[in-house]
């Protein structure tokens, strides 16, 4: 069995198999999420669900390594990307628990970007332009990787706001940028987004509509902490013009969705932090869809965005740049139509 589907397997075991006792710790340690205006459940709900993704994740990783060869190199990155993806963890962990200050959550965020960046030196130091030319980004590369990964942190907790929702996308991302890595033959990216997609698809199991357990920020920041690591250690491997759209198009949906969010408060007047509902999940149950149909029609937008990203990997770069103008005038078109730039009403009556 390729070591790669090894690491899905044991990732997806372990959080089947965990899940149901991190319900349990969450009782009795009060980690609830209370139902409020903002929100869309109407009962108290478990709110560490983030303890089995990354303990599924952290088994599965180790248990490959124990049976597999690696160089030094790389194992010096998974060592990074571990110990960065545990501290993004633990700052998700205590805010399940005591709500911290968006303020004191954003240190947490750059501690961890910055942990992985200067002491593991993993970072972007160059990009491809769509014409081959690489662009070196000199003193930029610090900055740029660390808003990188703290960007997608926050994304990625933005969008969990539905039952299953950032789990199934951080699913078909993981699966997404998975394909693109086994294309280009970087097995370490390969074995790293399969168990991230395994703890994320068998903690699902428990999180689709109606959730027994919300990830909370435990999980949601590790979760794009990961895919933001993991993709830039994948746009080192792989010289290729799409190394970083790839994650760019996989997310699409949160990036997007966090991108109108900024926009929207911005125009609004209110503060960038101040959560609102006027995000996409918010405006399809306005329009009548169910959360289940909700949710399934946003995975079903992501994994277009997924495919689109593993085809740009097999096609001339011209077409390439056709395919990402589509995509992005399909979603703004889209994003009009839904009224997403605009602060709602109902958000200052509450």
């Amino acid at each position: 069995m390729p070591v790669y589907m090894l690491a899905f397997i044991i990732a997806a075991g372990v959080a089947l198999l965990v899940t149901p006792g991190v319900i349990c710790l969450a009782g009795k340690t009060g980690a609830m999420d209370a139902p409020d205006a903002r929100k869309v459940h109407k009962k108290p709900i478990p709110r560490i669900g983030g303890i089995g993704i990354y303990v599924a994740f952290m088994v599965a990783i180790l248990s490959v390594l124990a049976f597999t060869e690696v160089s030094p190199e790389v194992l010096y990155e998974i060592i990074g990307l571990l110990v960065g993806g545990s501290i993004i963890f633990i700052v998700g962990l205590i805010d399940d628990y005591v709500n911290l200050p968006a303020k004191v959550k954003l240190l947490g965020q750059i501690i961890a970007a910055c942990v992985l960046v200067f002491a593991f030196d993993v970072r972007i130091d160059f990009i491809t332009d769509p014409f081959g030319d690489y662009i070196y980004l000199e003193f930029l590369a610090i900055p740029a990787t660390i808003f990188w990964l703290v960007g997608l942190t926050n994304t990625v907790n933005l969008i969990d706001g539905l039952d299953g929702l950032a789990a199934g996308v951080s699913t078909i991302a993981s699966i997404t940028i998975f394909l693109v890595a086994l294309q280009q033959g970087i097995i370490l990216v390969a074995v790293l987004t399969a168990a991230l997609a395994g703890a994320a698809f068998g903690f699902l199991y428990y999180n689709f509509n109606p959730a027994k357990i919300f990830m909370g920020d435990s999980g949601s920041q590790f979760l794009g902490f990961m895919l933001a690591g993991i993709s830039v250690i994948g746009a080192v491997k792989s010289a290729a013009t799409i190394a970083l759209i790839v994650p760019i198009l996989a997310l699409g949906l949160p990036i997007l969705d966090t991108t109108f969010a900024i926009v929207r408060r911005y125009r609004g007047g209110v503060p960038i932090f101040k959560p609102d509902k006027g995000h996409l999940h918010h405006r399809l149950l306005d329009l009548g869809f169910s959360q289940r149909q909700a949710v399934l029609l946003m995975y079903v937008i992501s994994a277009l965005l997924g495919l689109s990203a593993v085809a740009l990997t097999e096609v001339s770069s011209q077409i390439a740049i056709a395919i990402v103008c589509v995509v992005v005038a399909v979603v703004l078109i889209g994003a009009k139509k839904l009224g997403i730039f605009h602060m709602k009403d109902s958000a200052h009556q509450h």
